[in-house]
């Protein structure tokens, strides 16, 4: 072997385990054709929310007091209208934007707050630990819907209270999974090496622990989106979430089951986007968490 080759090949950094363990991810996903039919599902939801001033055919807060409740096709209503004469489709279609959003901003915020706290505290052990998971146990000691309920309640309702609820009652089981996975590698060859090598408290829970907790995190995390969607929907059909004249699924199956024996279709639209979309989600979450077994 030439002295230029074996220069060339000191200088190339080693392969990222992580890098190499992420395509090992991707690759197992693009094996799994129900995972993927799902995901192309869920795609579709999000681009059709997404791009819903384009798509939806009426303004979805104008109202016609002769167009109540009308069949699907009246007058150019795909979907037909609701109580109040507004167009079913364009508010499907928006109301998927809300339903989203308040379905994934819960997580999203949740895995940072909950990840990060529980790092630390699986991280650093003794005091930090304690101060920090017997916070997250006074919140275990409701059950997630009613707890969601009691603090939608006394906020009042809205979006960003709904969200805000929401972060709050997941936040603590994602720091409980974060902080065991954190402590099941704090005392690891490789993290005992990189403490006598003097690397800094964030440095190692950047380089070395970040990655171990990262796939159990959002393994969990991609599990909570189908159970968001359907908590906001319940505070929403509840009056505590989003409030009228917004489209919203939950609200618009709150608003419309008054008129169930008159239009039964009509009800039944936002619980079957509920349906779909959380379960999709769900499904879509299985996938996931069977590609990044590492066992697998």
């Amino acid at each position: 072997m030439s002295e230029t080759a074996i220069q060339a090949a000191a200088e190339t950094p080693p392969a990222s385990p992580m890098r190499g363990y992420w395509r090992s991810v991707f690759a197992r996903l693009g094996r799994d054709p129900i995972t993927l039919c799902f995901a192309v599902v869920v795609l579709a939801i999000v681009l059709a929310a997404l791009a819903a001033p384009l798509i939806a055919p009426f303004d979805p807060y104008q109202q016609s007091i002769i167009g109540r409740l009308k069949p699907p096709g009246w007058r150019g209503h795909p979907l037909g209208t609701d109580e109040l004469g507004r167009d079913l489709l364009s508010r499907l279609l928006y109301g998927g934007r809300i339903s989203l959003l308040m379905g994934l901003a819960p997580v999203l915020i949740a895995t940072l707050i909950g990840g990060t706290l529980g790092m630390i505290g699986g991280f650093a052990g003794r005091l930090a630990n304690t101060a920090i998971m017997r916070t997250m146990d006074v919140f275990y000691a409701f059950p997630s819907v009613l707890l969601a309920v009691a603090i939608s309640g006394a906020m009042g309702g809205g979006i960003g209270n709904g969200i805000l609820s929401l972060s709050l009652v997941f936040t603590p089981a994602m720091c409980r999974i974060a902080e065991t996975a954190s402590a099941q590698v704090k005392h690891l060859d490789y993290i005992e090496a990189a403490r006598a090598s003097g690397a800094s408290a964030a440095r190692i829970l950047r380089h070395h622990v970040l990655g171990n907790v990262l796939g159990p995190v959002l393994i969990y995390a991609s599990s909570l989106v189908s159970v968001s969607i359907l908590l906001a929907s319940g505070l929403s059909f509840l009056g505590l979430g989003v409030q009228p004249p917004e489209p919203d699924w939950g609200l618009m199956l709150s608003t419309l089951r008054q008129s169930l024996y008159v239009d039964p279709l009509g009800c039944a639209l936002p619980g079957i986007a509920i349906f779909t979309t959380s379960v999709c989600f769900n499904l879509l979450s299985d996938g996931v968490r069977r590609a990044m077994d590492v066992r697998a």
